[in-house]
């Protein structure tokens, strides 16, 4: 499992794992590490937002929500200043890459 340091916000502030994109995601819930793909059908769960209760992170795509707590416990992660560092799914010789990715009003809040 690749342990990978990445910025909160801004310029490389999404880790690519074999091509699967993770962000730092801030809500009134917490902060956490999370892969930026809808698990449902892809969608940029990224640009998406917490519903009412800040228990579901919904898709832009096609309104489903997604556990937050559940999304939460796939990557166990710590955030320092304006970095995270997480432990991510897949081998340890898994390509790695630095890159940028938009967040949501909602989700780069206080990031």
């Amino acid at each position: 499992m690749p342990l990978v340091t990445f910025k909160v916000s801004g310029t490389d502030n999404c880790v690519r794992i074999d091509d699967l994109p993770y962000v730092y995601i801030r809500t009134e819930a917490g902060g956490s590490v999370l892969a930026a793909s809808c698990p449902h059908r892809g969608g940029p769960l990224h640009l998406g937002t917490p519903d009412a209760d800040n228990r579901r992170l919904v898709c832009p795509w096609h309104e489903r929500g997604t556990s937050l707590s559940r999304l939460r416990r796939l990557v166990p992660a710590v955030r320092t200043g304006d970095t995270v560092t997480a432990v991510l799914p897949g081998p340890a010789d898994a390509d790695v890459e630095l890159c940028h990715l938009p967040l949501s009003p909602a989700l780069a809040a206080g990031a």
